[in-house]
C-alpha cells in the first residue's frame, strides 16, 4: 500500500444542473440542486484512497455544519484526518457549480482553506516525511504551495503539483516539483502560451499536459508521447482532473512508468465522468479492473 499526503482544499460543492448556462444578467430555470463533498484537495485524497492508497489529508475546515460533513466524508472513505483542524469563526470552503451543456462552470469561496498556511503545513510534517508522494493544488495560499515545494525537496519526497485553479507559479516551484500537471488553459497561463512541444522538452518526465478527450502529453527525454483517453458517455466532468491526478500519484508510487501511470490515470478519470458528483464517480481499485 502506497502512502500519500494531500495538502489542499476541502469544501462542500453546491451543484445546480440546468439545460443552459446563464449569460450575464440572465436567469434560467435549473433542473436540480444538491450538495456534495468537494474541494480539489479533498477530491484527490478520496480518489487516491478509493484506489487503495493510505491517504492523509492536510487541510482546514470551518467550525460549521459543512465542516462536520467534510470530516465525516473523509472518514467514510478511509482518509486519515488528524491534520484537518477546524478554524473557529470561519465558514468551510464552498464551490458553486453549474452543470450545463455537457460541462461545468465553478465559483470557489475559499473560507477555511485560506488557513492552510506554511506554519500549518510545517506542523503536519510528520505525515509528509513518511509519504511516498505529496499532492498539492492551488485552492490554498500561494505561499503554502511554495513552502510545500521547498519542504518536499529538502526531504527528498516526490511532489505532484496540480496547478489548478490557474495562477502564475514561480520558476523555482516548477523546478522543485517532481511532476506538474496543467490542463491546456493552465498551461497557457503558466508558460505564457509558448509552444508546448518546446516547453515539454525543457521539462522531460516532469511536465504533463492534460487535454481532456485528447488524452495527456509529456516528453520522455527522446520523444513526445501522447497517452490517449478512453471514450465513455459523459454524465458529469466535475472532479475528473482530480481523479486523474490522484490515480497518477498512486500508479507512479507503485513503480509504474510515467506512460503506464498516465494510462491508469486516464482510465480512472474516464470512469469518474460516467457518474454524478466530483467524488460520486471516483472508481475503486476493483472497478479499475472491470
Amino acid at each position: 500500500m502506497v502512502n500519500i499526503a494531500v495538502i489542499g482544499s476541502a469544501s462542500i460543492d453546491l451543484v445546480v444542473s440546468a439545460n443552459k448556462r446563464p449569460q450575464a444578467g440572465e436567469t434560467v430555470l435549473g433542473k436540480s440542486f444538491t450538495t456534495v463533498p468537494g474541494g480539489k484537495g479533498a477530491n484527490q485524497a478520496v480518489a487516491a484512497a478509493r484506489l487503495g492508497a493510505k491517504v492523509t489529508m492536510i487541510g482546514r475546515v470551518g467550525d460549521d455544519e459543512y465542516g462536520k460533513q467534510i470530516l465525516n466524508n473523509f472518514r467514510d472513505n478511509g482518509v486519515l484526518t488528524q491534520f484537518m483542524e477546524p478554524v473557529t469563526d470561519c465558514s468551510s470552503g464552498t464551490a458553486h457549480i453549474i452543470l450545463a451543456e455537457g460541462d461545468n462552470s465553478i465559483v470557489v469561496v475559499q473560507g477555511a482553506n485560506d488557513y492552510v498556511t506554511p506554519a500549518y503545513v510545517k506542523g503536519a510534517s510528520q505525515a509528509i516525511e513518511t509519504a511516498d508522494i505529496v499532492l498539492v493544488q492551488q485552492e490554498i495560499p500561494e505561499e503554502t504551495v511554495e513552502y510545500t515545494a521547498k519542504l518536499c525537496a529538502k526531504l527528498r519526497i516526490p511532489l505532484l503539483l496540480n496547478p489548478a485553479p490557474a495562477r502564475v507559479i514561480g520558476d523555482e516551484v516548477i523546478e522543485l516539483a517532481t511532476y506538474i500537471t496543467p490542463n491546456e488553459h493552465e498551461y497557457k497561463l503558466l508558460f505564457k502560451g509558448d509552444d508546448s512541444s518546446t516547453v515539454l522538452k525543457k521539462y522531460p518526465n516532469k511536465l504533463i499536459i492534460t487535454e481532456g478527450k485528447n488524452g495527456a502529453r509529456f516528453y520522455n527525454g527522446n520523444e513526445e508521447v501522447v497517452v490517449p483517453s478512453f471514450s465513455v458517455p459523459i454524465v458529469d466532468t466535475t472532479g475528473a482532473g482530480d481523479t486523474f491526478n490522484a490515480a497518477f500519484a498512486v500508479a507512479i508510487s507503485e513503480g509504474r512508468s510515467i506512460e503506464e501511470a498516465l494510462i491508469f490515470a486516464n482510465r480512472a478519470a474516464s470512469l469518474s465522468i460516467t457518474k454524478f458528483g466530483a467524488q460520486g464517480g471516483m472508481p475503486t481499485r476493483a472497478e479499475m479492473k472491470g
